[in-house]
């Protein structure tokens, strides 16, 4: 190309940084290229929340502008900020790969709590100017007090830093790009699995006028097309909600194992508890529609759920149910007992690794009131368990979650972090030890039985809609007495449970994360 490319980009010094990475990437297919600055809305009205603003684009529109006048032949745009639709003359020309689209939770050190969910002091104070943000915050931690937050990554960051809040959150994406230290800072990542970012979160776009052809076949060595058909999801879901940055919505979409894994949380008003919902597909033919069918008004829920544990009044599935007048009736179908009422202090001096493979394990090993070193390291099979090791004042080392939902694959994972060290395994006195059988020769392995579990002799049927169980155990111990009634809807947590099930020729639904976010998805998806 033999014409010198002017690229438009806001002043930010995250908006510079992706300019530059546009840049550089032109410049190594043979493209000459140069900046230009132009100021947007967003970047001048920093007293107002984002939902306050007039109408859409206020990150884009005064860069569009620019483009269909000829003032800029490019302009790089965080493409979240972008509206779903392109103004007449305009086009996506291309997206980059997509930036780690974990959220962080940035905590003054002082401020935190590793007892609480998401680490922050029961109460805090916690920045963002996100719908999405706040009404998935409050989801999980009403107690929060949630304030405004704007300006860019770095002054965000130093409004954390005087004191102006206990705790901000903020997409991981900028702070990598622009690679802020943050070790001033106690930061609790999470995965958009858990906590769902906003559509095309960590993704650039490269948008040009429609009819400049040649820049549109140049633009092409730098396009991702496997991102381009992920958020191509995130925005139509996006679209036809008719959301823009105000709309409390947060969609994700990946493709693993050759499907499409989409996740979805949605609310009302920033204050209101959302909905999610959790899809796999193997093609893109239909899938926004079916995710948005999934949130319609007047769809249909079941009337009542059964899950075989008792279930706190504030917790997240019985709040999550309630919203849609689900009746939820809670009761555990076995009784556990402890092994051991005291632990030799010699057998914990040289154990590098304590994993736990249920919430049981881990309340059984620390009533015993365990003197643990401090080189020893933890790791729990999913966020459910990671949830009870907080109340004891831990945080994992290692969640098996965050590598799969398979129990064969987090061993795998696991087996290989720890190889070569000791690793001690409280458990069930029944455990199937899937974890142990993937350790390496070179690994130490030590059971600790901690508990057993004894099958309740009178179980009484449930009549509910939906029947969900929490163990091998639990469906043994139902299915001595009962059976299926006609209609009624199996949710399993975990493959062990739901291989009792394939044994019985029943159908049931695995959700994708084996605690209560994940089982009120596989409600909300029944």
């Amino acid at each position: 190309m033999d014409r010198k490319i002017v690229i438009g980009t806001r002043g930010s010094e995250l908006a510079l940084w992706q300019a530059n990475f546009v840049k550089d990437k032109l410049a190594e297919i043979g493209v000459d290229s140069e900046l230009k600055i132009i100021k947007t809305q967003g970047d001048s009205i920093l007293n107002l929340r984002l939902d306050k603003l007039e109408g859409k684009g206020f990150f884009t529109k005064e860069l569009e502008e620019a483009l269909l006048s000829g003032a800029i032949d490019v302009a790089v745009h965080s493409h979240k900020d972008l509206p779903t639709q392109n103004p007449p003359g305009l086009i996506i020309a291309a997206v980059s790969e997509r930036e780690d689209p974990h959220e962080l939770l940035l905590i003054l050190k002082d401020c935190v709590d590793v007892k609480q969910k998401l680490s922050v002091k029961f109460g805090g104070m916690v920045g963002t100017s996100s719908n999405r943000r706040k009404a998935q915050l409050l989801s999980v931690r009403p107690d929060l007090e949630i304030e405004d937050l704007r300006g860019n990554v770095p002054t965000r960051i130093q409004k954390l830093r005087d004191e102006d809040y206990d705790a901000i959150m903020i997409a991981k994406a900028g702070v990598q790009r622009l690679g802020i230290d943050l070790s001033e800072f106690y930061v609790e990542e999470l995965e958009p699995m858990e906590f769902i970012p906003a559509p095309a979160q960590g993704v650039l776009a490269i948008q040009i006028r429609e009819n400049d052809r040649p820049l549109f076949d140049k633009l092409q060595a730098l396009h991702n097309k496997q991102v381009a058909d992920e958020i191509s999801v995130e925005r139509k879901v996006l679209n036809m909600f008719n959301g823009g940055c105000h709309l409390p919505l947060g969609c994700y979409c990946r493709k693993e194992n050759g499907k499409f894994q989409v996740w979805t949380s949605k609310a009302e008003t920033e204050e209101s508890f959302p909905d999610r919902h959790f899809i796999e597909s193997e093609t893109l033919d239909g899938l926004a529609e079916k995710i948005v069918g999934k949130f319609s008004e007047g769809r249909k829920f079941p009337g009542s759920v059964f899950i075989t544990r008792e279930v706190s009044e504030s917790s997240y599935l019985r709040k999550a149910l309630q919203k849609h007048n689900i009746r939820l009736e809670g009761r555990s179908l076995i009784r556990t007992f402890p092994i051991i009422n005291r632990l030799d202090p010699y057998i914990l001096r040289n154990i590098d690794w304590i994993f736990f493979s249920s919430k049981n394990a881990i309340e059984y090993f620390f009533k015993l009131e365990p003197e643990i070193v401090k080189k020893t390291r933890f790791g729990v099979i999913g966020r459910a368990s990671e949830e009870v090791l907080r109340r004891f004042g831990r945080r994992p080392d290692f969640n098996g979650e965050e590598g799969g939902i398979d129990t064969a694959d987090i061993a795998q994972e696991f087996a290989a972090i720890a190889n070569g060290s000791t690793v001690l395994f409280p458990g069930a006195k029944e455990s199937l030890r899937t974890v142990q059988k993937a350790m390496s020769p070179e690994t130490k392995v030590i059971d600790l039985p901690v508990y057993e579990t004894v099958m309740e002799e009178h179980v009484e049927q449930s009549l509910a809609d939906v029947l969900i169980f929490t163990s091998p155990s639990n469906v043994e111990a139902y299915f001595v007495h009962h059976l299926l009634e006609p209609g009624q809807k199996v949710i399993c947590i975990g493959r062990s449970t739901g291989k009792k099930f394939d044994e019985m020729g029943v159908k049931y639904v695995l959700p994708y994360s084996p605690d209560e976010i994940g089982l009120a998805e596989a409600v909300f998806g029944l």
